[in-house]
This record gives C-alpha cells, structure tokens and sequence, in this order.
C-alpha cells in the first residue's frame, strides 16, 4: 500500500469550465479517505485523475515514491470499483475477478515464450504468480462470501453480490490504493447500511489506502478516517467526520454535513447595559463572555449564527447553559419513531426568503407523540454548541464550545 499526494491539482474542461482548483491533498498509507460533496462538487473528476482516467490540466499527483500524472492508468497500480459495476456480462464470476491478474501475468503461448528469452527470471516469477491466481481468487471469494457464486454469470447476481464481485475483482489485484466511485448508489436503502459496515471491516482487515466517493453524507460520517468536503471544485475542509462535523470550517460545510444541515440565522450582535444579544428575525439570543465570537473592532456587528436541530431543545425552561432564543410557529413534524425533526416559521420571515431559513429542530419520540401542528413552540438553544460565521467570506469566527 503507498500514500496519495495531490499538488496543485486542476482539471479544465474549458477556460470558462474548472472542475478542480489547485487541489493539495495527502492521502495516508492505509487511510480511508472519502472525498464528498454535492453533485458537480469535482469530487469523481478528483478520483479518475488519481486512477488516470482524466488527464490533468496542473499539479503533480504521486502514488507512493511514483509521480503518475502522466502514466497510463494500467500501470498506476490502483483497482477501482465504480457505481456500475462494471463488470463483463459474458464472463462467469470467476473469470471476472481473475481477468486483471491474467492480463497482468499471463497472455498467449507466443508473448510467455518471448518474456522467457528476453528474461527468465522475470519470465520465472510472472509464471509463479500467473499459477497462483485460482488461489488468490478462492480465498477473496471466501472473504467476502461469494465463493458459491464463481461459475454465475453477473445477469444472474442480485445488486448486492454484483458488489461484492465489483470488490473482489479489486482486492484481488492487492493494488497500492483502491478508489471507490459511489459503489453503493444503486443499493437499497438496507443493503447500503450492510455493505457500509463491510467495507469498514474489509478496510481494517486489508489494512489499504483507500479513497471513496460519495455525495452521501452518512457514508462519509461512517466510514471515513477523514472527510474531504468539496465544493464547486475548491475544497473546503478535511479533517475527521467529528471535526469536519463540530468545527465546519466555513457555512457550507456547517449546511452540507448533517442531516438536515445546520440552521444558519443572520443577524447581528447588539450590546446593552454590558450583555451581548444576537437578535435577528424571530430570535433573541443572550451570549455569554465565552461564547461570543472574537470581532475585530473595525468588523461589522452583522454576523451568522449556526446552530445543529440537535442542540434546539422546544422547551420554556431557561438557564445559562441554554438560554430561550424565541418563539415560533410549528410547520411540519417529521416522525422516525423515537426521534424526528420538527421545522419552525420564525415570526416576521418572508416566504421564500433565503437570508433567514426556517428552523429545524430534533425531538424525542415522546414530545412528537403529542400535536405539534400549527402550535407555536419556544426554542432555547444551547450555549455551548454555538457557531459563528462572517457574513462576508462565509469563515468560521470563532469554535463553538463543544470539542
């Protein structure tokens, strides 16, 4: 296994169109990485250059010691597993997963009897590793659970072996990195959650680099060692899924992870008789000493204050830890059985309005039991688990109090 390094990586379709911008980007030996965003973030255009399958307009991309930015993908030593599959209809499972190493290794009578002259040694150690193939593929088969299926044919597989067949043709190949391009998209919703919890596994028993795909947000919370979050080709953070998700660098990363995202209020800082309020449509917030953001003396009192539905208790009680924020008229309740998200008008919002989103709260099974439609609800927000955003550039100002 080796690391992945990007260096100032761009990739032009045109002048006017950049689907990556001047990436830098350092993917760890035996790390699992995994690059998401929205659709046309620049993420899967992020991976065919690694695996080679776009050439790239700036940077130098590195596998292990090797600069491959111009090397053919075959010889990049990478096995990527694709949303589709890919896999030859006309070959059996078997064949499927063996096809890679046979080319690698094998070929007709005439090219094994030419590597013999031209060097025998070599010639000698392809031969060895061209004999072991059944083996290699008996014992990744036996891994992943597939072993009864090696003589079907993939039209004869469900999506979920289709899969693992996908897998196993990868792993076989035992590749210096693996790149996965949305492998479980055309999964249902159950067999994503298993084959989630079994890439996790095969990663830690494989102890491989691997870099991941998805536009999933949950994928990318439960699988990654780290989340490179993208955005109209830039990226915008990496760091660990509890990092990435507790300290967003920056508004869109706070909206995009989480589900749903975090609610983002603009407003502004106001002082009086020596306490701070952020006060915006709808809410009224006191700010203690610590959990006020740090404002440079020539910055402008407007600012974004984001706060996660998980930390907006509906309640009237009040304290320092939590103090009331307002009140606001109940839209919708979305039941999940023990919990469910409960979206809030703000008093004076104007429909539509895209400065000043609705709020959108968690609760316990218990407070949905009873008919929250149309009633008004007050809302206090926890004080440690504040975020302050500039209204200008969209950064981060300051943590929130929660590590």
């Amino acid at each position: 296994m080796a690391k992945v390094v990007l260096n100032q990586v761009s990739k032009r379709f045109s002048d006017t169109v950049a689907a990556v911008r001047e990436l830098n980007l350092e993917v760890a030996d035996q790390e699992f990485l995994v690059l998401v965003g929205p659709s046309g973030c620049g993420k899967t255009t992020t991976l065919r250059m690694i695996a080679g399958l776009e050439d790239v307009s700036g940077g130098v991309i590195t596998i292990g010691d090797r600069n491959v930015t111009h090397v053919s993908p075959k010889d990049r030593d990478i096995a990527m597993v694709f949303q589709n599959y890919a896999l030859y209809p006309h070959m059996t499972v078997r064949r499927n997963m063996s096809f890679g190493l046979q080319l690698r290794y094998g070929g007709n009578i005439v090219s094994r009897l030419w590597r013999r002259l031209k060097d025998a040694q070599s010639a000698a150690e392809r031969e060895k590793q061209y004999q072991q193939i059944p083996t290699k593929v008996d014992q990744v088969a036996g891994t992943l659970g597939i072993s009864k299926l090696l003589d079907r044919y993939p039209r004869e597989l469900s999506g979920g072996e289709r899969q693992r067949v996908a897998l196993g043709r990868a792993i076989v190949r035992q590749p210096a990195a693996f790149l996965f391009d949305e492998p479980l998209s055309n999964l249902d919703a159950k067999l994503r959650v298993e084959m989630r919890r079994e890439l996790k596994e095969l990663h830690r028993r494989l102890g491989a680099t691997m870099i991941y795909v998805t536009h999933d947000q949950v994928e990318a919370m439960t699988l990654g060692d780290r989340i490179a979050v993208m955005d109209q080709g830039v990226l915008q953070q990496v760091g660990s899924p509890s990092e990435v998700y507790h300290k967003p660098a920056n508004r869109f990363v706070a909206s995009f992870l989480g589900t749903p995202g975090m609610n983002l209020l603009e407003g502004e800082l106001v002082e009086e008789n020596g306490q701070v309020q952020f006060r915006a449509s709808g809410v009224q917030l006191k700010v203690s000493a610590n959990q006020r953001p740090e404002l440079k003396p020539s910055s402008s009192r407007k600012i974004v204050l984001g706060v996660r539905p998980e930390d907006i208790l509906l309640t009237e009680e009040s304290s320092a830890d939590c103090p009331q924020a307002g009140r606001g008229q109940v839209e919708l309740v979305e039941s999940l059985g023990d919990t469910g998200y409960v979206h809030i008008r703000l008093p004076g919002e104007t429909p539509g309005s895209e400065e000043l989103p609705r709020i959108t709260a968690k609760a316990n099974g218990a407070m949905l039991s009873g008919d929250l439609e149309a009633r008004p609800v007050p809302m206090a927000f926890r004080a440690d688990s504040l975020h302050w955003f500039d209204v200008a550039t969209g950064l981060r100002l300051s943590p929130a109090g929660r590590d």
